[in-house]
């Protein structure tokens, strides 16, 4: 695939950031792109492995992208062929493009080497050209099954089985709780990582293709679930993994401790123009952060609190420093634990491994005023003597998502939950212990990716439709 020499010939080439200094000042995208010959340089370094684990579910790709194949296409000039083929498997590629962690560079043969192909790179530069050049029209079926379908939620998987169902002529709607489609897209992940007009170009096109969005629907609370089950033919439960793991320390109740997503969702509400003069508001602006938490949520703190003028970020990582380079014998092509600076975290953050949070302090106001820590050992225990304190005017509490909120619809469903507290369903048939009730995304896989939760709407999407006509054409 690609260039047959090219990965001797061409070495690996990202697009490169805003300096630090610049991007902190604003909250819209801040990567360079690639120019189109540097793009399909990056492509003709894709080899003839044999084996491209890159696209396998398990080492790679969620979605099995077939990228040696867009590689190839974009290698050879045929732009318009690669994201045809690119948006076969993924419904959403500029999404994934700029979110993704791609688990498909870890699995690339040339990775062995610490020198992957520049496969997310590719995927955002397919995606934007296609869209900017008018290549992707709605898909609006010839005919229409007679079948209605609701789901519940408009993050990425339940717009990923809209889109699907609708395309072979379901009538789909679709109930979300917020004013906008997106979920954790749109009201989660900073704009500066994606901004929010991708999602808006795909509402437009998914409106066009007959799906009908229902916004300001909290089902179970704005109205019962049961009036979708009966008013449907199927309904798809896709509400996401909402309820935060707590800290298990005293002090969390103090003014100016949050968790990540009020934080996350107020700013995101703010940049959207939508109003939040009624709420209290979480602003780091002029403060000493201690974000505690070690993932992506926590660097999207990191990254919004200097946004927003924080003097200081500290994060609290109970995990124990990384090696820099990980043994590539014994992790590849499977994700490697090592050493990873996220773009936030290059911005100024100070990080603390190993170090476990024993409480959260406050003043005679009930203010926090610092966090109280200590080294922890490698069963996450405090070490005796090696207390710590940091200074914090604002403490945000990042360390995931335990399961889905249990209050309205999921109580409501009387649905079967697995032993974390998520709605049961296997990976086949995506079915409930409810008949005619199905669930996919975070809400039965707990949390995880944007690209696992659009390749389990757009499966779910398949088991629905096989299920109401008997036969199905959409691909797993």
């Amino acid at each position: 695939m690609g260039k047959v020499t090219g990965f001797l010939e061409i070495d690996r080439q990202e697009q490169r950031y805003e300096p630090a200094s610049d991007r902190i000042r604003h909250f819209g995208e801040f990567t360079i792109p690639l120019t189109e010959n540097e793009v399909k340089n990056q492509a003709a370094r894709c080899m003839d492995c044999g084996i491209p684990y890159c696209h396998n579910e398990n080492t790679g790709c969620p979605v099995n992208n077939q990228i040696p194949d867009w590689n190839d296409l974009v290698w050879n000039g045929d732009w318009q062929e690669a994201a045809r083929n690119l948006h076969s498997t993924n419904n959403f590629p500029e999404f994934t493009g700029r979110i993704c962690p791609a688990p498909c560079e870890e699995g690339c043969t040339l990775n062995l080497e610490d020198i992957p192909v520049a496969i997310k790179t590719v995927e955002q530069s397919i995606a934007d050209r296609a869209i900017g050049s008018g290549w992707i029209k709605p898909q609006v079926p010839d005919t229409r099954t007679g079948k209605k379908v609701a789901i519940v939620g408009a993050g990425p998987a339940g717009l990923a089985a809209a889109q699907q169902l609708a395309r072979v002529g379901h009538e789909v709607h679709v109930y979300e709780r917020e004013p906008k489609p997106g979920g954790l897209l749109r009201y989660g992940i900073p704009d500066f990582k994606m901004e929010k007009h991708h999602i808006d170009f795909r509402q437009r096109q998914m409106e066009t293709e007959g799906v009908i969005f229902h916004f300001g629907e909290n089902i179970g609370v704005t109205r019962p679930l049961s009036e979708l089950q009966d008013a449907h033919d199927a309904v798809l439960l896709c509400i996401g993994s909402e309820h935060p793991r707590h800290p298990g320390c005293e002090g969390t109740d103090l003014e100016g401790v949050h968790y990540a997503m009020p934080f996350l969702i107020q700013q995101n509400r703010r940049n959207g123009g939508e109003d939040i003069s009624d709420q209290e508001q979480l602003l780091a602006s002029g403060k000493h952060v201690v974000v505690i938490g070690g993932g992506d949520t926590a660097s999207d703190c990191i990254g919004t609190s200097f946004r927003q003028g924080a003097v200081s970020v500290t994060q609290l990582d109970i995990r124990p420093q990384p090696p820099a380079k990980e043994d590539k014998l014994a992790t590849w092509p499977n994700w490697a634990v090592k050493m990873r600076t996220s773009s936030s975290q290059a911005e100024g953050a100070v990080r603390e491994f190993s170090a476990g949070t024993l409480e959260i302090i406050g003043d005679e106001r009930g203010h926090v005023t610092g966090v109280k820590c200590a080294r922890v050992s490698q069963s996450r225990k405090p070490i005796e003597g090696t207390d710590f304190i940091l200074k914090a005017d604002l403490v945000l509490m990042a360390i995931g998502f335990a399961h889905p909120i249990f209050e309205g619809v999921v109580e409501q469903s009387g649905a079967k939950l697995d032993k974390r507290g998520n709605v049961f369903a296997d990976t086949f048939s995506y079915k409930t212990s409810v008949d005619g009730l199905y669930a996919a995304g975070d809400a039965r896989r707990g949390q995880s990716l944007v690209v696992w939760a659009i390749r389990e709407g757009r499966q779910a999407a398949r088991a629905i439709d096989l299920d109401l006509m008997g036969q199905t054409a959409l691909p797993r």
